[in-house]
Protein backbone atom coordinates (compact mmCIF):
# COMPACT_ATOMS: atom_id res chain seq x y z
CA UNK A 1 0.00 0.00 0.00
CA UNK A 2 0.90 3.58 -0.52
CA UNK A 3 3.82 4.93 1.93
CA UNK A 4 1.74 7.68 4.12
CA UNK A 5 3.65 11.08 6.28
CA UNK A 6 2.31 11.71 8.45
CA UNK A 7 0.12 8.73 9.37
CA UNK A 8 -3.40 9.27 8.11
CA UNK A 9 -6.26 8.75 10.69
CA UNK A 10 -7.67 6.32 8.98
CA UNK A 11 -5.12 3.90 8.77
CA UNK A 12 -5.21 3.41 12.79
CA UNK A 13 -8.37 5.11 13.88
CA UNK A 14 -10.71 2.00 11.60
CA UNK A 15 -7.84 -0.67 13.16
CA UNK A 16 -9.34 0.52 16.61
CA UNK A 17 -11.47 -2.10 18.39
CA UNK A 18 -12.69 1.20 20.24
CA UNK A 19 -13.80 1.83 16.75
CA UNK A 20 -16.04 -0.93 16.25
CA UNK A 21 -17.22 -0.22 20.04
CA UNK A 22 -18.08 3.48 19.28
CA UNK A 23 -20.39 2.54 15.92
CA UNK A 24 -21.36 -1.08 16.55
CA UNK A 25 -25.13 0.25 17.15
CA UNK A 26 -25.43 1.72 13.17
CA UNK A 27 -29.06 0.95 11.90
CA UNK A 28 -28.50 -2.74 10.25
CA UNK A 29 -31.88 -2.49 9.16
CA UNK A 30 -31.55 1.04 7.63
CA UNK A 31 -28.56 -0.17 5.85
CA UNK A 32 -30.02 -3.17 4.31
CA UNK A 33 -33.38 -1.61 3.05
CA UNK A 34 -31.06 0.86 1.56
CA UNK A 35 -28.97 -2.13 -0.20
CA UNK A 36 -32.75 -3.30 -1.39
CA UNK A 37 -34.11 -0.02 -3.06
CA UNK A 38 -30.70 0.40 -4.63
CA UNK A 39 -30.32 -3.14 -5.90
CA UNK A 40 -34.02 -2.18 -7.35
CA UNK A 41 -32.85 0.73 -8.27
CA UNK A 42 -29.84 -1.23 -10.26
CA UNK A 43 -31.72 -4.46 -11.79
CA UNK A 44 -28.29 -6.31 -11.75
CA UNK A 45 -28.48 -9.38 -13.45
CA UNK A 46 -27.92 -12.66 -11.22
CA UNK A 47 -24.25 -13.15 -11.04
CA UNK A 48 -23.38 -9.84 -11.53
CA UNK A 49 -19.77 -8.53 -10.16
CA UNK A 50 -20.08 -6.00 -7.49
CA UNK A 51 -17.03 -4.20 -5.41
CA UNK A 52 -18.09 -2.83 -2.35
CA UNK A 53 -15.24 -0.43 -2.03
CA UNK A 54 -14.16 0.25 1.55
CA UNK A 55 -16.48 -2.46 2.65
CA UNK A 56 -15.26 -2.21 6.25
CA UNK A 57 -15.47 -5.82 8.41
CA UNK A 58 -17.98 -6.98 5.14
CA UNK A 59 -21.49 -6.94 6.25
CA UNK A 60 -22.59 -5.34 3.19
CA UNK A 61 -20.74 -6.99 1.06
CA UNK A 62 -22.10 -10.46 2.69
CA UNK A 63 -25.33 -9.39 2.87
CA UNK A 64 -25.50 -8.34 -1.38
CA UNK A 65 -23.67 -12.05 -1.83
CA UNK A 66 -26.58 -13.02 -0.18
CA UNK A 67 -28.68 -11.34 -2.99
CA UNK A 68 -26.98 -13.85 -5.81
CA UNK A 69 -24.33 -11.89 -6.97
CA UNK A 70 -20.53 -12.01 -6.79
CA UNK A 71 -19.22 -9.94 -4.52
CA UNK A 72 -15.16 -8.39 -3.65
CA UNK A 73 -14.58 -6.50 -0.72
CA UNK A 74 -11.72 -4.15 -0.33
CA UNK A 75 -11.11 -2.23 3.07
CA UNK A 76 -7.32 -0.13 4.08
CA UNK A 77 -8.07 -1.97 7.45
CA UNK A 78 -6.27 -5.37 7.94
CA UNK A 79 -8.14 -6.06 11.47
CA UNK A 80 -11.41 -5.60 9.04
CA UNK A 81 -10.35 -7.42 6.33
CA UNK A 82 -8.99 -10.84 8.55
CA UNK A 83 -12.60 -10.20 9.96
CA UNK A 84 -14.74 -10.30 7.00
CA UNK A 85 -12.36 -13.17 5.40
CA UNK A 86 -14.11 -15.92 7.81
CA UNK A 87 -17.05 -15.52 5.43
CA UNK A 88 -15.54 -16.03 2.25
CA UNK A 89 -16.54 -18.26 -0.79
CA UNK A 90 -16.47 -19.14 -4.21
CA UNK A 91 -18.87 -15.74 -4.68
CA UNK A 92 -17.75 -13.35 -2.00
CA UNK A 93 -13.94 -12.53 -1.46
CA UNK A 94 -11.90 -10.08 0.37
CA UNK A 95 -8.50 -7.76 0.31
CA UNK A 96 -6.61 -5.53 2.47
CA UNK A 97 -6.83 -2.90 -0.43
CA UNK A 98 -5.72 1.10 -0.48
CA UNK A 99 -8.30 2.70 -3.11
CA UNK A 100 -5.35 4.92 -4.73
CA UNK A 101 -3.91 1.49 -5.97
CA UNK A 102 -5.15 -0.24 -8.87
CA UNK A 103 -7.99 -2.63 -7.97
CA UNK A 104 -6.84 -6.55 -7.19
CA UNK A 105 -9.49 -7.83 -8.91
CA UNK A 106 -12.18 -6.99 -11.86
CA UNK A 107 -13.48 -6.10 -13.78
CA UNK A 108 -16.79 -5.40 -12.23
CA UNK A 109 -20.31 -4.63 -13.25
CA UNK A 110 -20.94 -2.05 -10.10
CA UNK A 111 -18.64 -0.66 -8.17
CA UNK A 112 -20.37 0.60 -4.48
CA UNK A 113 -19.00 3.07 -2.53
CA UNK A 114 -21.17 3.36 0.25
CA UNK A 115 -21.97 4.90 4.07
CA UNK A 116 -19.58 8.12 3.41
CA UNK A 117 -16.37 6.09 2.64
CA UNK A 118 -14.70 8.92 0.37
CA UNK A 119 -13.31 12.00 1.09
CA UNK A 120 -10.78 11.22 3.58
CA UNK A 121 -7.74 11.74 1.82
CA UNK A 122 -5.00 15.06 2.97
CA UNK A 123 -4.43 15.50 -0.65
CA UNK A 124 -7.44 16.71 -3.12
CA UNK A 125 -5.82 14.89 -5.92
CA UNK A 126 -5.75 11.37 -3.83
CA UNK A 127 -9.63 11.69 -4.50
CA UNK A 128 -9.13 11.39 -8.46
CA UNK A 129 -6.76 8.77 -8.02
CA UNK A 130 -8.94 6.83 -6.39
CA UNK A 131 -12.39 7.37 -8.86
CA UNK A 132 -10.00 6.35 -11.65
CA UNK A 133 -8.93 3.16 -10.38
CA UNK A 134 -12.20 2.67 -9.41
CA UNK A 135 -13.44 3.21 -13.27
CA UNK A 136 -10.35 1.27 -14.83
CA UNK A 137 -12.21 -1.26 -12.39
CA UNK A 138 -15.61 -1.15 -14.17
CA UNK A 139 -16.44 -2.60 -17.63
CA UNK A 140 -17.71 -0.84 -20.09
CA UNK A 141 -21.15 0.42 -19.78
CA UNK A 142 -20.64 -0.38 -15.72
CA UNK A 143 -22.13 1.67 -12.77
CA UNK A 144 -20.40 3.23 -9.89
CA UNK A 145 -22.78 4.70 -6.98
CA UNK A 146 -21.22 7.21 -4.55
CA UNK A 147 -23.22 7.45 -1.25
CA UNK A 148 -21.96 10.53 0.70
CA UNK A 149 -23.21 13.32 2.94
CA UNK A 150 -25.09 16.36 2.28
CA UNK A 151 -21.77 18.87 2.76
CA UNK A 152 -23.63 22.29 3.11
CA UNK A 153 -26.55 21.00 4.95
CA UNK A 154 -24.12 18.97 7.17
CA UNK A 155 -21.88 21.77 8.29
CA UNK A 156 -24.80 23.69 9.00
CA UNK A 157 -26.36 21.31 11.69
CA UNK A 158 -23.00 20.27 13.19
CA UNK A 159 -23.69 19.04 16.74
CA UNK A 160 -20.48 20.28 18.36
CA UNK A 161 -20.26 18.38 21.33
CA UNK A 162 -21.89 14.73 21.96
CA UNK A 163 -21.30 11.68 24.69
CA UNK A 164 -21.92 8.29 24.31
CA UNK A 165 -21.75 5.66 26.57
CA UNK A 166 -21.16 2.60 24.97
CA UNK A 167 -20.12 -0.99 26.62
CA UNK A 168 -18.52 0.62 29.71
CA UNK A 169 -16.56 3.38 27.43
CA UNK A 170 -17.49 6.96 27.48
CA UNK A 171 -16.86 8.37 24.18
CA UNK A 172 -16.20 12.38 24.05
CA UNK A 173 -17.22 13.72 20.46
CA UNK A 174 -16.70 16.95 19.20
CA UNK A 175 -17.44 18.28 15.37
CA UNK A 176 -16.08 21.22 13.24
CA UNK A 177 -14.97 22.79 9.95
CA UNK A 178 -11.82 23.36 9.73
CA UNK A 179 -9.63 23.71 6.59
CA UNK A 180 -12.11 22.54 4.17
CA UNK A 181 -12.79 18.89 6.18
CA UNK A 182 -15.71 18.21 8.72
CA UNK A 183 -13.76 16.95 11.50
CA UNK A 184 -15.01 14.67 14.37
CA UNK A 185 -12.56 14.67 17.66
CA UNK A 186 -12.98 11.41 19.42
CA UNK A 187 -11.97 11.30 23.18
CA UNK A 188 -11.89 8.51 25.57
CA UNK A 189 -10.14 6.65 28.09
CA UNK A 190 -9.40 3.04 27.50
CA UNK A 191 -9.37 -0.16 29.94
CA UNK A 192 -6.03 0.92 31.81
CA UNK A 193 -7.85 4.60 32.07
CA UNK A 194 -5.44 6.15 29.59
CA UNK A 195 -6.28 9.15 27.42
CA UNK A 196 -6.74 8.25 23.93
CA UNK A 197 -7.41 10.89 21.05
CA UNK A 198 -8.61 10.03 17.60
CA UNK A 199 -9.75 11.77 14.00
CA UNK A 200 -12.19 11.31 11.51
CA UNK A 201 -11.83 14.14 8.47
CA UNK A 202 -14.06 14.08 5.30
CA UNK A 203 -13.82 16.33 3.00
CA UNK A 204 -16.42 19.07 2.84
CA UNK A 205 -16.75 18.14 -1.00
CA UNK A 206 -19.47 19.66 -2.62
CA UNK A 207 -21.61 18.36 -5.74
CA UNK A 208 -19.62 20.82 -7.98
CA UNK A 209 -16.29 19.39 -6.79
CA UNK A 210 -17.71 15.81 -6.96
CA UNK A 211 -18.42 16.97 -11.06
CA UNK A 212 -15.11 18.13 -11.56
CA UNK A 213 -13.95 14.58 -10.05
CA UNK A 214 -16.32 12.57 -11.66
CA UNK A 215 -15.13 14.37 -15.42
CA UNK A 216 -11.29 13.78 -14.76
CA UNK A 217 -12.16 10.06 -13.89
CA UNK A 218 -14.24 9.63 -16.95
CA UNK A 219 -17.22 9.09 -15.77
CA UNK A 220 -20.66 10.22 -16.70
CA UNK A 221 -23.25 11.59 -13.79
CA UNK A 222 -26.69 9.69 -14.49
CA UNK A 223 -28.54 10.85 -11.20
CA UNK A 224 -28.13 12.09 -8.11
CA UNK A 225 -30.33 10.86 -5.39
CA UNK A 226 -30.68 12.60 -1.90
CA UNK A 227 -31.73 9.82 0.85
CA UNK A 228 -32.09 6.15 1.47
CA UNK A 229 -35.65 5.72 -0.07
CA UNK A 230 -33.74 7.11 -3.34
CA UNK A 231 -36.03 10.39 -3.75
CA UNK A 232 -34.43 12.73 -6.25
CA UNK A 233 -31.71 15.32 -4.21
CA UNK A 234 -32.68 18.64 -2.74
CA UNK A 235 -29.91 20.43 -1.71
CA UNK A 236 -31.89 22.42 0.44
CA UNK A 237 -32.94 19.44 2.63
CA UNK A 238 -31.37 15.79 1.13
CA UNK A 239 -29.09 14.26 4.33
CA UNK A 240 -27.30 12.52 1.67
CA UNK A 241 -25.68 13.05 -1.90
CA UNK A 242 -25.95 10.03 -4.05
CA UNK A 243 -24.49 9.98 -7.11
CA UNK A 244 -25.41 7.02 -9.86
CA UNK A 245 -22.42 7.39 -12.65
CA UNK A 246 -21.89 5.37 -15.58
CA UNK A 247 -18.24 4.57 -17.70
Amino acid sequence: MLAASPIEWFSTWFDSPYYHRLYQNRDQAEAQAFLDKLLQYLHPKPGTHLLDLACGKGRHARYLSAQGYHVTGVDLSAASIQYARQFEHAQLQFYVHDMREPLPAGPFDFVLNLFTSFGYFAQETDNVLALRNAAAALRPGGKMVIDFLNTALTVQTLVAHETKQVEGTEFHLYRHFHNGFIVKEIRFQDEAQQEQYFEERVRALRREQFESYFQMAGLRLVEVLGDYQLAPFEAATSPRMIFVLKK
